[in-house]
C-alpha cells in the first residue's frame, strides 16, 4: 500500500480513508486483479481450441502464468484469501468460478474423449492448479534463479513444465 500510495503522491493513509476497513480496501483491489486476469482469460479462451480440450486446458494455464508473471502484486493479493473477503465479493467469485468452471469443462471434455489416463476431475484440476500455482510463486518469489533459470527462461520453463503434465495426463 506503502508503494501504490507513493506513486499517487499521497500519504501512506491516505488510500484507507476512501473505505470502511482494510478488508474492504484489499477487497477491491482484489477485485480489481480479477477483473484484469478475467479479461486476459475471455481473450485468451476465445482463441484456444475448441476441438482439443488438453490444448484449451494448455491454453488457460499458460495465460495465468503469463498474467501472474507480468502482475506479480495482484496475483499475492489474489493468492492470499486472508487479505480480503472472497465470500463477500460476489463479481469476483463470479469471475473465479467462470475460470474453474472453463477448466473443468476442458478437462471433462478430454475425458469423454478418452484422451486422459484418469478420470478424477478434481484429482486433475488440482495437479493443474498446483503446478501453475507453484511455478508463478517461484517465479515471483525468487526461486527460479536458485534452480539456473534467469528471467528471460522462465516462462518458457513454466510452459515446459506444463506441457510436462499435459504429456504426463494423456492416455498411453
Amino acid at each position: 500500500m506503502r508503494e501504490v500510495a507513493r506513486r499517487a503522491g499521497v500519504s501512506s493513509g491516505a488510500p484507507f480513508r476512501h473505505f470502511p476497513s482494510r478488508i474492504a480496501l484489499m477487497t477491491a483491489i482484489a477485485e480489481e486483479a480479477m477483473r484484469r486476469f478475467h479479461i486476459e482469460f475471455r481473450r485468451v479462451l476465445e482463441t484456444a481450441p475448441t476441438d482439443d480440450p488438453i490444448a484449451r486446458f494448455r491454453a488457460i494455464s499458460i495465460a495465468y502464468l503469463r498474467w501472474t508473471f507480468r502482475n506479480p502484486t495482484h496475483f499475492q493479493v489474489l493468492s492470499d484469501r486472508s487479505l480480503f473477503d472472497f465470500e463477500g465479493a460476489e463479481t469476483l467469485r463470479r469471475q473465479d468460478q467462470e475460470i474453474r468452471a472453463a477448466m473443468e469443462a476442458a478437462v471433462a471434455d478430454a475425458i469423454r474423449r478418452g484422451q486422459l489416463g484418469s478420470d478424477d476431475i478434481r484429482l486433475i484440476q488440482l495437479t493443474g492448479r498446483g503446478l501453475v500455482y507453484g511455478l508463478a510463486h517461484m517465479q515471483i518469489d525468487g526461486h527460479m534463479p536458485r534452480w539456473g533459470i534467469g528471467e528471460a527462461e522462465a516462462e518458457r520453463m513454466a510452459e515446459a513444465a506444463l506441457d510436462l503434465l499435459a504429456a504426463g495426463l494423456r492416455k498411453q
